[in-house]
C-alpha cells in the first residue's frame, strides 16, 4: 500500500533552545573524537554556530528529510505497525465487519438452505458457502467507504462509515503516527542516517567549513545519531521536539479539513491490501463451512 499522507515540515523549532539541548551531546562527541583540548578550544565556536545550523536545517528540511520515505520504510520494515494502524484507525469499521458478516451471512445462508432443499447436490454447499462468505465481506467493505460524499435519500443520509467518522479518524491517525512512526527519535535517525551521516554530514560540512576539522563535523553528525538511538538519555530534547512539531495536531487538523472524497482517496489505499485479504478469507471460510 502507498504511504499515508504526512505533514510538510515547518520551522517550529526555536534555534537557540534547540541548540542548547544539542550542545551537550555535540560537545561529548567532539571530546571523544578529537580530545578534550580540541573540544575546549572549539566550544565557543560551536556554541555560536549551532543556532544558525538549526535555522538552516529547518530552511532546507525538504531536501534533508524524506518523510514519506520514512513512513513507507517503517511499514515495510515492521508489518506489525501497519496492522496496528489498521486496527486502531479502523476499529469501528472492523466491528461493523464482524456484525454485518453475521447478519448478511445469515440472510444469504437462508437462500443457500432453500437451494439445498430444492436441489440437494453435494458441491452446491461449499460453492454457496464460498459465495456467501465472499459477497458478505465484499458488501460490508463497500459500505465502509461508499458513498464518500453524503447522499440524501428521503429522511436518511447515506455515507460510508469511514468518511462519516472523518474527525475522529483524523485524530486517531494523527496520534498513531506521532507515537509510532513520526516520533522525535525516528525523525532524528532518518535525518542522520547513512555512512557518517550521509547528506546530513554534507550539510554540516557546508555550515562548518574549514578550518573546522573534518573530525569535528563527523562528531557532530554522530551526536545526532546518538540522540536518536538513546531517547531515554536525551528525554528533554525529544520532549521538546515532539511538543514543538506537534505531528498529531498538524496531521489530524489537515486531514479533518479535506473533503470526504479527498479524505477517502488519501487513507483508503492504506487499507486496500488488507481488504482483499478479508474478502478472500471470507470466501475460503465460507467454503469450509459448506463442506462441514
Amino acid at each position: 500500500a502507498p504511504p499515508p499522507p504526512v505533514p510538510k515540515p515547518s520551522p517550529r523549532l526555536e534555534p537557540h533552545r534547540t541548540a542548547e539541548l544539542l550542545r551537550g551531546p555535540v560537545d561529548a562527541a567532539v571530546r571523544e573524537e578529537c580530545g578534550a583540548a580540541t573540544a575546549a578550544a572549539l566550544r565557543p565556536l560551536l556554541r555560536a554556530a549551532l543556532p544558525g545550523i538549526v535555522r538552516s536545517l529547518q530552511r532546507d528540511i525538504d531536501d534533508m528529510l524524506d518523510l514519506r520515505g520514512l513512513v513507507l520504510r517503517s511499514f515495510v520494515r515492521d508489518k506489525a505497525v501497519l496492522v496496528d494502524l489498521f486496527q486502531e484507525v479502523g476499529r469501528v469499521e472492523l466491528d461493523f465487519l464482524v456484525r454485518s458478516g453475521f447478519g448478511l451471512g445469515a440472510l444469504l445462508g437462508i437462500g443457500q438452505a432453500a437451494v439445498w432443499v430444492l436441489r440437494p447436490v453435494a458441491w452446491t454447499l461449499p460453492a454457496a458457502g464460498a459465495a456467501v462468505g465472499y459477497v458478505t465481506n465484499w458488501l460490508a467493505i463497500k459500505l465502509l467507504f461508499e458513498p464518500a460524499e453524503p447522499v440524501q435519500v428521503g429522511p436518511l443520509t447515506l455515507q460510508g462509515l469511514f468518511e462519516a467518522r472523518q474527525p475522529e479518524v483524523s485524530e486517531t491517525f494523527g496520534r498513531f503516527m506521532e507515537l509510532r512512526v513520526l516520533n522525535s527519535p525516528a525523525l532524528l535517525a532518518a535525518l542522520s542516517e547513512g555512512q557518517d551521516g550521509g547528506r546530513f554530514y554534507e550539510f554540516l560540512r557546508k555550515e562548518l567549513p574549514p578550518p573546522v576539522p573534518e573530525r569535528v563535523v563527523r562528531a557532530a553528525a554522530k551526536a545526532v545519531r546518538r540522540c536518536a538511538a538513546d531517547p531515554a538519555g536525551h528525554a528533554e530534547l525529544h520532549a521538546y521536539v515532539t511538543e514543538r512539531l506537534d505531528i498529531r495536531a498538524t496531521l489530524s487538523s489537515r486531514l479533518a479539513l479535506l473533503s470526504p472524497t479527498e479524505f477517502e482517496d488519501l487513507l483508503h489505499p492504506v487499507f486496500q491490501e488488507d481488504e482483499i485479504t478479508l474478502i478472500i478469507v471470507g470466501g475460503v471460510l465460507g467454503a469450509f463451512a459448506g463442506l462441514m
